[in-house]
Protein backbone atom coordinates (compact mmCIF):
# COMPACT_ATOMS: atom_id res chain seq x y z
CA UNK A 1 0.00 0.00 0.00
CA UNK A 2 1.35 3.72 -0.92
CA UNK A 3 1.18 6.06 1.57
CA UNK A 4 2.08 10.11 1.47
CA UNK A 5 4.04 11.42 4.17
CA UNK A 6 4.19 15.09 5.17
CA UNK A 7 7.26 15.96 4.15
CA UNK A 8 7.03 14.42 0.64
CA UNK A 9 3.71 15.85 0.02
CA UNK A 10 5.58 19.44 0.71
CA UNK A 11 8.21 18.52 -1.98
CA UNK A 12 5.46 17.08 -4.47
CA UNK A 13 7.17 13.40 -3.68
CA UNK A 14 5.36 10.16 -3.40
CA UNK A 15 5.68 8.14 -0.20
CA UNK A 16 6.32 4.36 -0.70
CA UNK A 17 6.05 2.13 2.75
CA UNK A 18 8.51 0.23 3.18
CA UNK A 19 7.74 -3.42 3.03
CA UNK A 20 9.12 -6.88 2.91
CA UNK A 21 7.68 -9.00 -0.58
CA UNK A 22 4.94 -11.04 -0.05
CA UNK A 23 5.36 -14.32 -0.56
CA UNK A 24 4.10 -14.87 -4.59
CA UNK A 25 4.64 -11.02 -5.25
CA UNK A 26 7.46 -9.62 -7.67
CA UNK A 27 10.32 -8.51 -6.15
CA UNK A 28 12.15 -5.17 -5.80
CA UNK A 29 14.02 -5.62 -9.03
CA UNK A 30 11.39 -7.16 -10.91
CA UNK A 31 8.92 -3.59 -10.24
CA UNK A 32 11.46 -1.32 -13.00
CA UNK A 33 14.07 0.94 -11.83
CA UNK A 34 11.70 3.72 -10.37
CA UNK A 35 11.12 1.66 -7.39
CA UNK A 36 14.00 1.59 -4.91
CA UNK A 37 13.01 -0.15 -1.45
CA UNK A 38 15.44 1.96 0.23
CA UNK A 39 14.02 5.02 -1.11
CA UNK A 40 11.20 6.79 1.16
CA UNK A 41 10.18 9.09 -1.73
CA UNK A 42 9.97 8.79 -5.68
CA UNK A 43 11.76 11.81 -7.62
CA UNK A 44 9.30 14.07 -8.91
CA UNK A 45 8.30 13.39 -12.74
CA UNK A 46 9.66 15.46 -15.38
CA UNK A 47 6.55 17.35 -17.52
CA UNK A 48 7.18 15.96 -21.12
CA UNK A 49 4.31 18.02 -22.61
CA UNK A 50 4.48 21.57 -22.91
CA UNK A 51 1.48 23.35 -21.46
CA UNK A 52 -0.04 24.53 -24.26
CA UNK A 53 -0.79 21.32 -25.77
CA UNK A 54 -2.58 20.89 -22.69
CA UNK A 55 -4.71 23.93 -23.00
CA UNK A 56 -5.28 23.06 -26.67
CA UNK A 57 -6.32 19.68 -25.76
CA UNK A 58 -8.56 21.37 -23.17
CA UNK A 59 -10.31 23.70 -25.46
CA UNK A 60 -11.15 21.01 -28.76
CA UNK A 61 -12.51 18.70 -25.48
CA UNK A 62 -14.40 21.23 -24.29
CA UNK A 63 -15.72 21.90 -27.99
CA UNK A 64 -16.60 18.30 -28.45
CA UNK A 65 -17.79 17.47 -25.33
CA UNK A 66 -20.16 20.90 -25.83
CA UNK A 67 -21.50 19.46 -28.78
CA UNK A 68 -22.27 16.34 -27.64
CA UNK A 69 -24.22 17.90 -24.72
CA UNK A 70 -26.42 19.80 -27.37
CA UNK A 71 -26.74 16.40 -29.67
CA UNK A 72 -24.71 18.82 -32.43
CA UNK A 73 -23.31 16.76 -35.36
CA UNK A 74 -20.32 18.51 -37.00
CA UNK A 75 -20.06 16.18 -39.80
CA UNK A 76 -23.77 16.54 -40.35
CA UNK A 77 -23.24 20.58 -39.97
CA UNK A 78 -20.29 20.19 -42.62
CA UNK A 79 -22.48 18.50 -45.49
CA UNK A 80 -25.40 21.55 -44.39
CA UNK A 81 -22.92 23.83 -45.01
CA UNK A 82 -21.72 22.60 -48.55
CA UNK A 83 -23.77 25.00 -50.17
CA UNK A 84 -23.36 28.23 -48.20
CA UNK A 85 -19.94 27.94 -49.00
CA UNK A 86 -20.07 29.67 -52.52
CA UNK A 87 -20.25 32.27 -50.76
CA UNK A 88 -19.34 32.81 -47.57
CA UNK A 89 -16.08 30.18 -48.49
CA UNK A 90 -14.89 26.81 -47.90
CA UNK A 91 -13.90 27.74 -44.44
CA UNK A 92 -16.77 30.05 -43.63
CA UNK A 93 -13.41 33.11 -44.42
CA UNK A 94 -16.42 34.93 -46.12
CA UNK A 95 -16.10 36.36 -49.69
CA UNK A 96 -15.34 38.99 -52.49
CA UNK A 97 -13.40 41.13 -49.39
CA UNK A 98 -16.48 41.34 -46.98
CA UNK A 99 -19.44 41.35 -49.36
CA UNK A 100 -20.42 38.13 -47.59
CA UNK A 101 -19.00 38.37 -44.42
CA UNK A 102 -16.85 35.60 -42.17
CA UNK A 103 -19.03 33.21 -39.98
CA UNK A 104 -15.88 31.33 -38.95
CA UNK A 105 -15.57 31.16 -35.40
CA UNK A 106 -19.18 32.49 -34.14
CA UNK A 107 -20.56 31.60 -31.15
CA UNK A 108 -23.58 28.66 -31.65
CA UNK A 109 -25.99 31.07 -29.88
CA UNK A 110 -25.13 33.93 -32.71
CA UNK A 111 -25.38 31.84 -35.75
CA UNK A 112 -28.66 30.28 -34.77
CA UNK A 113 -30.17 33.23 -33.60
CA UNK A 114 -29.39 34.86 -37.01
CA UNK A 115 -30.44 32.27 -39.44
CA UNK A 116 -33.75 32.11 -37.21
CA UNK A 117 -34.22 35.91 -37.83
CA UNK A 118 -33.42 35.21 -41.71
CA UNK A 119 -36.37 32.50 -41.99
CA UNK A 120 -38.95 34.23 -40.12
CA UNK A 121 -37.92 37.39 -42.53
CA UNK A 122 -37.10 39.69 -39.21
CA UNK A 123 -33.81 40.57 -41.03
CA UNK A 124 -34.04 41.34 -44.88
CA UNK A 125 -31.78 39.46 -47.19
CA UNK A 126 -32.91 38.26 -49.86
CA UNK A 127 -29.93 35.97 -50.94
CA UNK A 128 -30.58 33.92 -47.60
CA UNK A 129 -34.36 33.44 -47.64
CA UNK A 130 -34.19 30.21 -50.26
CA UNK A 131 -31.51 28.64 -48.07
CA UNK A 132 -33.16 29.15 -44.49
CA UNK A 133 -36.80 28.04 -45.91
CA UNK A 134 -38.32 25.41 -43.62
CA UNK A 135 -38.51 22.95 -45.62
CA UNK A 136 -34.53 23.17 -47.04
CA UNK A 137 -33.15 24.10 -43.29
CA UNK A 138 -34.45 22.69 -39.85
CA UNK A 139 -33.58 23.48 -36.66
CA UNK A 140 -31.46 20.67 -35.84
CA UNK A 141 -30.00 21.83 -39.12
CA UNK A 142 -29.41 25.10 -37.44
CA UNK A 143 -27.39 23.84 -34.61
CA UNK A 144 -25.44 20.97 -36.24
CA UNK A 145 -24.16 23.93 -38.85
CA UNK A 146 -23.47 26.25 -36.42
CA UNK A 147 -21.45 23.75 -34.43
CA UNK A 148 -19.33 23.15 -37.29
CA UNK A 149 -18.72 26.81 -37.96
CA UNK A 150 -18.11 27.23 -34.32
CA UNK A 151 -15.38 24.85 -34.53
CA UNK A 152 -13.70 26.68 -37.43
CA UNK A 153 -10.70 28.33 -36.66
CA UNK A 154 -9.15 30.68 -39.55
CA UNK A 155 -4.30 31.56 -38.44
CA UNK A 156 -3.76 35.06 -39.59
CA UNK A 157 -0.48 34.39 -39.78
CA UNK A 158 0.87 32.15 -43.17
CA UNK A 159 1.78 28.94 -41.27
CA UNK A 160 5.37 27.34 -41.25
CA UNK A 161 5.73 24.81 -44.20
CA UNK A 162 7.96 22.33 -44.32
CA UNK A 163 10.43 20.79 -47.32
CA UNK A 164 8.47 17.87 -47.73
CA UNK A 165 4.96 19.74 -48.18
CA UNK A 166 3.62 19.90 -51.54
CA UNK A 167 2.80 22.88 -53.44
CA UNK A 168 -1.43 21.28 -53.10
CA UNK A 169 -0.48 21.29 -49.00
CA UNK A 170 1.03 24.69 -49.54
CA UNK A 171 -1.81 26.37 -50.97
CA UNK A 172 -4.39 24.26 -48.73
CA UNK A 173 -2.90 25.69 -45.73
CA UNK A 174 -3.01 29.14 -46.71
CA UNK A 175 -6.65 29.01 -48.00
CA UNK A 176 -7.46 28.78 -44.25
CA UNK A 177 -5.83 32.39 -43.24
CA UNK A 178 -7.67 34.84 -42.99
CA UNK A 179 -6.20 38.73 -42.68
CA UNK A 180 -8.90 41.35 -43.06
CA UNK A 181 -7.22 44.56 -44.30
CA UNK A 182 -6.64 47.63 -42.22
CA UNK A 183 -8.40 50.16 -41.83
CA UNK A 184 -6.29 53.80 -41.23
CA UNK A 185 -7.76 56.04 -38.09
CA UNK A 186 -6.82 56.72 -34.51
CA UNK A 187 -6.70 52.90 -32.89
CA UNK A 188 -6.18 54.15 -29.31
CA UNK A 189 -9.57 56.69 -29.78
CA UNK A 190 -11.22 53.63 -31.41
CA UNK A 191 -10.22 51.62 -28.71
CA UNK A 192 -11.67 54.03 -25.92
CA UNK A 193 -14.94 54.41 -27.63
CA UNK A 194 -14.93 50.56 -27.87
CA UNK A 195 -14.35 49.66 -24.42
CA UNK A 196 -17.26 52.51 -23.62
CA UNK A 197 -19.93 51.83 -25.84
CA UNK A 198 -20.07 47.98 -27.33
CA UNK A 199 -17.59 45.76 -24.71
CA UNK A 200 -20.59 45.19 -22.24
CA UNK A 201 -22.00 43.32 -25.22
CA UNK A 202 -19.55 42.44 -27.49
CA UNK A 203 -16.61 41.45 -24.98
CA UNK A 204 -13.66 43.80 -24.07
CA UNK A 205 -11.56 42.25 -27.23
CA UNK A 206 -14.18 42.42 -29.47
CA UNK A 207 -14.64 38.18 -29.58
CA UNK A 208 -18.66 38.31 -28.38
CA UNK A 209 -20.36 37.02 -25.76
CA UNK A 210 -22.88 34.32 -26.97
CA UNK A 211 -25.12 34.65 -23.25
CA UNK A 212 -25.35 38.32 -24.32
CA UNK A 213 -26.63 37.19 -28.53
CA UNK A 214 -23.88 39.52 -29.35
CA UNK A 215 -21.14 38.09 -32.18
CA UNK A 216 -17.00 38.25 -32.55
CA UNK A 217 -16.19 41.71 -34.67
CA UNK A 218 -12.79 40.87 -34.36
CA UNK A 219 -10.99 38.95 -37.66
CA UNK A 220 -14.85 40.06 -39.71
CA UNK A 221 -14.05 42.51 -42.93
CA UNK A 222 -14.55 45.83 -41.91
CA UNK A 223 -16.55 46.52 -45.37
CA UNK A 224 -19.39 44.02 -43.79
CA UNK A 225 -19.04 46.06 -40.48
CA UNK A 226 -19.48 49.12 -42.14
CA UNK A 227 -22.66 48.27 -44.18
CA UNK A 228 -23.91 46.76 -41.02
CA UNK A 229 -23.53 50.08 -39.19
CA UNK A 230 -25.09 52.13 -41.95
CA UNK A 231 -28.04 49.51 -41.93
CA UNK A 232 -28.99 49.94 -37.91
CA UNK A 233 -28.90 53.98 -38.43
CA UNK A 234 -30.90 53.37 -41.70
CA UNK A 235 -33.54 51.24 -39.49
CA UNK A 236 -32.87 48.28 -41.60
CA UNK A 237 -32.36 46.00 -39.08
CA UNK A 238 -32.25 46.32 -35.11
CA UNK A 239 -36.14 46.07 -35.75
CA UNK A 240 -36.47 43.84 -32.82
CA UNK A 241 -37.44 45.97 -29.29
CA UNK A 242 -34.65 44.58 -27.43
CA UNK A 243 -32.22 44.94 -29.96
CA UNK A 244 -29.33 46.33 -27.69
CA UNK A 245 -27.66 48.32 -30.91
CA UNK A 246 -30.69 50.25 -31.07
CA UNK A 247 -29.48 53.91 -30.78
CA UNK A 248 -26.42 52.93 -29.78
CA UNK A 249 -24.50 53.99 -32.96
CA UNK A 250 -26.66 57.17 -32.83
CA UNK A 251 -24.39 58.33 -30.23
CA UNK A 252 -21.34 57.74 -32.81
CA UNK A 253 -19.58 60.06 -35.59
CA UNK A 254 -18.73 58.32 -38.94
CA UNK A 255 -15.11 59.39 -37.75
CA UNK A 256 -15.72 57.44 -34.49
CA UNK A 257 -16.82 54.43 -36.34
CA UNK A 258 -13.94 54.23 -38.04
CA UNK A 259 -11.67 54.72 -35.39
CA UNK A 260 -13.91 51.99 -34.14
CA UNK A 261 -12.53 49.69 -37.28
CA UNK A 262 -9.17 50.81 -37.10
CA UNK A 263 -8.68 49.13 -34.00
CA UNK A 264 -10.87 46.27 -34.30
CA UNK A 265 -8.64 45.40 -37.54
CA UNK A 266 -5.13 45.79 -35.31
CA UNK A 267 -6.24 43.32 -32.92
CA UNK A 268 -6.00 40.76 -34.99
CA UNK A 269 -3.26 38.85 -33.85
CA UNK A 270 -3.76 39.95 -30.52
CA UNK A 271 -4.41 37.24 -27.40
CA UNK A 272 -8.04 38.01 -26.38
CA UNK A 273 -8.22 39.70 -22.86
CA UNK A 274 -9.89 38.36 -20.35
CA UNK A 275 -13.27 40.20 -18.43
CA UNK A 276 -10.98 41.80 -15.44
CA UNK A 277 -7.92 42.84 -17.23
CA UNK A 278 -9.75 45.20 -19.95
CA UNK A 279 -8.62 48.71 -19.54
CA UNK A 280 -10.76 51.73 -20.30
Amino acid sequence: MHTQSPRCRRRGHFFFAVARAAPGTRSASDRGPAFNPRMKCAPPMTPVMPLRFFRVLAAAVALLLSSAALGQDLEAGKEVYGPCAACHGAYGEGGKGGEYPRVAGQSVGFTVASLKQFQERRRNNLPMFPYTEPRELSERDMKDVAAYLASIQLPTKPPEFKDTDSALERLVKMERVLVVPRVEGDTRKGRALFRKQCAKCHGPSAQGKEQKGAPSLVGQYPSYLQKQFDAYRKGERGAEKDDPMKGTLDTLSAQDLTDVLAWLTSIQDETPEAEGDAAP
